[in-house]
């Protein structure tokens, strides 16, 4: 298996942007037409998308739907989907509508029979987003710190049937620190479902050295600030992962 290169679209009041640390705050503008922005992906050779609906991160539901949706019907290959979906309506709402695989973040945490649940009916389709802050769980848009360890709520969801775990290290994303490999790699290791890397990639040199631990269960990274700064060239990127499978 080849590492799946995610490039990241994250919307905030429609608009394309990236957050340091998760502060709304502290968000840069990188375009206002999103739907563009996935073509813009695509011609670059992605074939899948990984979106994010910041303030409905924040606000527990839907905020960015038609930005979303624009970009569903623009985009050819696979869309993955998060922000504020906590709840089976909702889920089966953005199926329908032609997402591929839904990322639950928060409800992971608070409502795990709802997650295991989607798992069941939606084989393959369902995400858990693992945030990590200090070792620990964030919930709420990364605003709180949960008592639970990351590993602890991976092994929750061992046997239920999620497509992946989303493993982001929350004090790195966004800014170009590098990615925690080792984190990652070790919560690989320590489950038996496959881990998506989050937060911090730099750079080619993040690419390589997670496509070198696919076989230990590292099934792709999602990246942003990198690309949109130019410091991650895409094409660049799918070429690494694609020759280390």
């Amino acid at each position: 298996m080849s590492l799946i290169v995610f490039p990241a679209i994250d919307l905030k009041g429609g608009q394309v942007v990236r957050l340091a640390e998760g502060d709304m705050d502290r968000a840069t503008v990188y375009g206002d037409d999103p739907a563009a922005q996935a073509l813009l992906f695509a011609s670059a050779g992605a074939q899948h998308l990984h979106v994010v609906d910041l303030d409905g991160s924040f606000a527990g539901h839907a905020v960015n739907a038609k930005a979303v949706e624009a970009i569903v019907e623009a985009f050819p290959g696979h869309v993955q989907l998060g922000g504020g979906i906590r709840n089976r309506e909702a889920v089966e709402r953005w199926f329908d509508l032609g997402v591929s695989r839904i990322v639950i973040g928060t409800a992971a945490l608070k409502d795990p029979a709802f997650v295991k649940a989607a798992a069941r009916d939606f084989p393959g389709g369902i995400v858990v987003a693992v945030d990590a802050r200090d070792g620990f769980v964030a919930t709420d848009g990364w605003a709180e710190k949960s008592d639970m360890a990351v590993i602890d709520l991976a092994r929750r969801f061992e046997d239920a049937g999620v497509a992946s775990l989303l493993f982001t290290d929350v004090g790195r994303d966004g800014l170009l620190k590098g990615c925690n490999i080792d984190a990652t790699v070790d919560l690989a290791r320590a489950t038996d479902i496959p881990v998506i890397a989050s937060g911090g990639v730099a750079g080619i040199a993040d690419i390589r050295v997670l496509s070198l631990h696919a076989d230990e269960g590292i099934e792709g990274v999602i990246t942003g600030r990198a690309l949109y700064d130019g410091r991650l060239d895409l094409k660049a990127a799918l070429a690494v992962a694609q020759a280390a499978a």
